[in-house]
């Protein structure tokens, strides 16, 4: 098969990609492992159109509407490794067949790492939760947390309390500077020093947290700032260069998403410092242009 790109992932970048170029009439193979970051969310909020839609059935629209244009041909399954040069790459799957193509996307995603705290991974993306403006509407007005994970975590507790009364749990490493405990105590945000040690209620909801000093509190979203980690190790093989993002690693691209491996391009999370479904689709559709024009202008 003669094919023009390689998209390796199949979320809402990759699709958004994979649009432009059908549309644009180039031969296209989209890769997905059907693994995407946002599988455990129940609702997609904030996406105009989509809003409230399950995020498999957004995905599952686009490869219907993708699947009328006669240039693309999907392939599940997980690409494995990455190799080539400008206008030669070659993608392996894991069950052993591999693919050739001019220009290669990455819509390859994070992967999230949470805090080692029992109970957290089973409500992650329920009731345990990364982002307000995804989220936040819909737990508005319950108690609401704030676990530290990261120094920016404080920045997310500033945020919190237009959804909700907010408590700050500082868990004992991510203390407020002077400035950052005013303006706290400006918005209204409790700040709780003793580390939460259980998540209480059945999951995946959530009744309470209880501290290490023995005390239980009311609270019933806690909003964490994940560790962020490639989902993938192709744009490593490639020898990308990468950029140290707020929560972890991003691919570096530039203002036409090309990396700095000449004919290859990235989107979505993995090439963005912010996590949005609105902003990866965007990435998508850019990359899918640009790559389109780098075809052209060869």
């Amino acid at each position: 098969m003669n094919i023009d790109v390689i998209i390796v992932g199949g979320s809402f970048a990759g699709l958004s990609a994979a649009m432009q170029l059908a549309r644009a009439r180039r031969s296209i193979l989209l890769i997905d492992g059907g693994q995407p970051r946002n599988r455990y969310a129940a609702h997609s909020h904030g996406f105009l159109g989509q809003d409230g839609k399950t995020p498999h059935d957004i995905l599952r629209t686009a490869r219907e509407q993708l699947a009328h244009y006669p240039t693309v041909t999907f392939l599940d399954g997980d690409a494995v490794n990455a190799s080539g040069e400008h206008g030669r790459f070659e993608v392996t799957m894991a069950d052993g067949p591999s693919a050739r193509a001019k220009r290669l996307i990455l819509a390859t995603g994070l992967r999230d790492e949470l805090p080692a705290l029992p109970g957290l991974r089973e409500r992650w993306g329920q009731t345990v939760l990364h982002c307000p403006y995804c989220h936040g509407y819909e737990v508005a007005g319950s108690p609401l947390g704030v676990m530290a994970a990261h120094p920016l975590s404080v920045h997310q507790a500033m945020l919190l309390p237009d959804w909700g009364p907010t408590t700050y749990f500082t868990q004992g490493e991510f203390e407020p500077d002077a400035d950052q405990a005013a303006l706290l105590a400006r918005r209204g945000v409790r700040v709780e020093r003793s580390p939460i040690v259980e998540l209480m209620g059945a999951s995946p909801g959530l009744d309470a947290v209880k501290l290490a000093d023995g005390r239980r509190m009311a609270i019933h979203a806690l909003f964490v700032a994940s560790r962020t980690h490639m989902a993938s190790p192709l744009a490593m093989q490639l020898g990308c260069a990468f950029d140290d993002g707020p929560l972890g690693p991003v691919i570096r691209v530039d203002d036409l998403r090309q990396t700095t491996v000449p004919g290859v391009f990235a989107a979505g999370d993995a090439a963005i410092p912010m996590s949005n479904a609105t902003l990866a689709s965007a990435s998508g559709v850019m990359a899918g242009v640009c790559t389109h024009r780098s075809l052209v202008m060869e």
